[in-house]
């Protein structure tokens, strides 16, 4: 399934960050006396996953209740919303979209009513044979009321051969390819579940008397739930009035969790797969000071994503850590600029320099990543604006060459600009004096596991799963 459209990219008004976007979150709960509200608190909590659209839908055993609208979660759900979602298990949604455009009728949970009765469902990830899947079904007379790859699932669910539920999503899951994280619910049972080779988090918690299952540990704890361990790549975990029940159908195959979720994508103050994401962040830092030193006066980060790698690289190459960006933390959709046009206006409204930190300094910004290069860029001009002496750019991830088709929001690799450039062409249009990635190798080694459990096509275009890479035309930037 290819990412979304360049038309859908390009109305995003409220995404000038030019960053990777995580496709979604996602939360479930059963037994729990206000499982709606819960659910609120934990889309609240992953709201970084998605901010596109969020929605509930709950149960009381029989009928389905499902609240979802575009926004952010404090914008869609209100008490009188969440009152109309009773029940004792609910499972939640934050979406940013990879496959399908972005419109109500694609935000989830997704329900529908089956022979063996309603189902809801949501699913974080994407499918690299979706599209296939879809077109073939459609010939057979399936008729899809939405674009997203999620509705592909269901389909096959309500297709599969009569049995428990959980083979049923066993025989559906059988015939997808890519990633993968769900949480299903039915009047009977909530299902969590992940692809076999676990590109995508998730977790199971417990709240007293309650089951949690989280994208990330941070939903568990801004409601002082126990996180219990993660949902095992390849199993389907079943939660009922009978217990806990697991099932691994698929055939053992290898791990690729996706590398990105430290770098980026994940709460600092989450654990995932084990680390602590903002110790694992430091280290990316101290790896990076290793690999590329320099003599500065002060080390800052671009704030937030660049936090953790900044403090670590302070630490390794002892030059003082300092903040010479401040973000604005409260800018949500950007439609108006004025007509005298601000130079740089959609990076300005989020990042504002310190002119009394940076001037006449020699200044290290570490960042996690650089996509395109269009923000990096100004941010660069920004920094040289409030006087610094020097700019020199340190990127605490290798250089990003490919696309992702695995659950991640990304421009085509045309757009890339390492795509097509080396390391010091990006420096020259940066406006920087010298610039650093972190390694391929020094990356994985900073996360503390198997380097060969982790993902790293877009840095390499080594699609292990589902993909032939995509061609690209060398583009120029400069002249010769």
């Amino acid at each position: 399934m290819s990412a979304t459209s360049p038309e859908d990219r390009a109305a995003r008004v409220d995404a000038p960050d030019d960053k990777f976007h995580d496709e979604c979150g996602l939360f479930g709960i059963w037994n729990h006396p206000e499982a709606a509200n819960v659910a609120y608190l934990g889309l609240y909590a992953l709201q970084h996953r998605g901010q596109e659209s969020a929605g509930i839908a709950a149960t009381d055993g029989a009928a389905f209740h499902v609240e979802k609208a575009m926004g952010w979660v404090a914008d869609v759900f209100g008490p009188e919303r969440l009152r109309r979602l009773p029940g004792h298990r609910a499972i939640g949604h934050v979406r940013y979209s990879t496959s399908g455009s972005s419109n109500l009728k694609n935000a989830q949970p997704i329900t529908a009513n089956t022979a063996r009765g309603p189902v809801a469902i949501a699913h974080n990830g994407n499918l690299t044979n979706a599209e296939a899947l879809r077109r073939e079904m459609e010939r057979e007379g399936a008729i899809f009321q939405s674009t997203s790859d999620t509705e592909v699932i269901l389909h096959l669910l309500a297709r599969a051969p009569a049995g428990p539920f959980e083979e049923q999503i066993a025989s559906a899951l059988g015939r997808v390819t890519g990633a993968y994280s769900l949480v299903l619910l039915t009047p009977d049972a909530l299902y969590a579940v992940r692809d076999p080779h676990g590109f995508r988090p998730l977790t199971l918690g417990k709240l007293r008397e309650a089951w949690i299952v989280a994208s990330e540990t941070c939903a568990l704890d801004l409601m002082e739930a126990e996180a219990v361990r993660d949902i095992e790549p390849g199993e389907i975990l079943t939660i009922s009035e009978a217990g806990l029940r697991s099932l691994k159908p698929f055939p053992v195959t290898d791990r690729l969790a996706c590398v990105f979720e430290y770098v980026y994508f994940a709460r600092p103050d989450s654990v995932l797969w084990g680390r602590n994401v903002h110790r694992v962040r430091k280290a990316m830092g101290h790896q990076l000071a290793r690999e590329h030193p320099v003599e500065a006066d002060i080390v800052i980060p671009v704030p937030d994503s660049g936090m953790g790698a900044a403090l670590g690289f302070s630490e390794e190459s002892g030059i003082p850590f300092e903040f010479g960006l401040i973000r604005n933390h409260y800018v949500g959709r950007i439609f108006i600029e004025p007509k005298q046009g601000i130079r740089h206006f959609g990076v300005k409204v989020k990042l504002n320099p310190l002119r009394e930190t940076l001037g006449g300094r020699r200044v290290v910004v570490v960042d996690d990543s650089i996509v395109r290069g269009t923000t990096s860029r100004k941010i660069v001009k920004m920094i040289r604006g409030a006087g610094a002496r020097e700019v020199h750019v340190r990127i605490s991830s290798p250089s990003i060459q490919w696309p992702c088709y695995y659950g991640i929001d990304t421009p085509t690799r045309r757009e890339l600009i390492a795509a097509s450039h080396d390391t010091d062409e990006i420096r020259r249009y940066l406006g920087a004096d010298t610039l650093g990635y972190l390694s391929l190798d020094g990356m994985l080694k900073a996360t503390g596991a198997d380097p060969a459990t982790f993902c790293n096509a877009c840095f390499t275009g080594n699609y292990r799963v589902g993909i032939a890479p995509e061609e690209t035309p060398q583009l120029r930037l400069f002249s010769s």
